[in-house]
């Protein structure tokens, strides 16, 4: 029991010295000056090999970017982004979300940089779903853009979000790719699908219900007939 408390006692002691670091951080320059340093640390970061290090850094580096200003926090975001580490990414996911929240159109900005380069890392099967938690301004005209990316899984997670999204506006967006034959792989069903079914499925759940006949006609209660809905996830959101 001493010995579970000591580790406790050194946990607390731990977390204690990571806030004064971190305070100690933020006020030790300008925080432009700050945002440089951290694109630095992200480089050095990324040119460990992978192991413990590697993760610890890059986690630490995607909690603090998004109190920072300028381009440089969020480039090493979507940098971490593209990380197998599940921590690191989830992390930068919420950082870009916050910055996506409060500073839109930097990150967009950022994001169609990647996409004008066709980049093809895992973040891009990711950044619809962080795309489509922001409401204001509207973030369809950008997420359809991966509805273009030359990788099938690319395309379903934005076919995905969209459908998710909710938006009838998206429909004219997935109309394009309901003959396209390149599978994937439907996570939660285990199973493959094409680009155009799900396509087609997102189209059917954006679609307004018709109004039943009168007279009583159509399902009793209304809304949606069963089994209604998006494309089945295909990989949990950043959290």
């Amino acid at each position: 029991m001493t010995d579970t408390r000591a580790t406790l006692d050194s946990l607390f002691a731990a977390e204690r010295a990571l806030r004064e670091a971190e305070e100690s951080f933020f006020s030790s320059a300008e925080p432009e000056a700050l945002a440089k340093s951290i694109a630095a640390a992200t480089k050095d970061a990324l040119a460990l090999a992978p192991g413990d290090e590697r993760s610890i850094r890059l986690y630490r580096i995607a909690t603090l970017a998004s109190e920072l200003p300028g381009p440089e926090p969020i480039d090493a975001l979507l940098s971490i982004l593209d990380e197998d580490d599940l921590s690191a990414r989830a992390e930068a996911g919420e950082g870009l979300l916050e910055l996506a929240y409060d500073r839109f159109k930097e990150v967009a900005a950022a994001i169609e940089a990647l996409l004008d380069r066709k980049h093809d890392g895992p973040s891009m099967e990711e950044l619809p779903f962080v795309l489509t938690e922001v409401f204001d301004p509207d973030p369809v005209p950008l997420v359809a853009r991966f509805l273009q990316h030359p990788r099938a899984d690319v395309v379903a997670s934005a076919v995905e979000a969209l459908a998710t999204y909710g938006d009838p506006a998206s429909i004219a967006k997935l109309r394009p790719l309901t003959g396209d034959k390149r599978t994937v792989v439907v996570a939660d069903l285990e199973a493959e699908a094409t680009i155009g079914e799900l396509a087609r499925e997102a189209i059917a759940a954006l679609s307004p219900e018709p109004q039943p006949p009168r007279g009583g006609g159509g399902r009793p209660g209304g809304g949606p007939p069963p089994g209604r809905g998006g494309p089945p996830g295909r990989k949990p959101r950043p959290s």
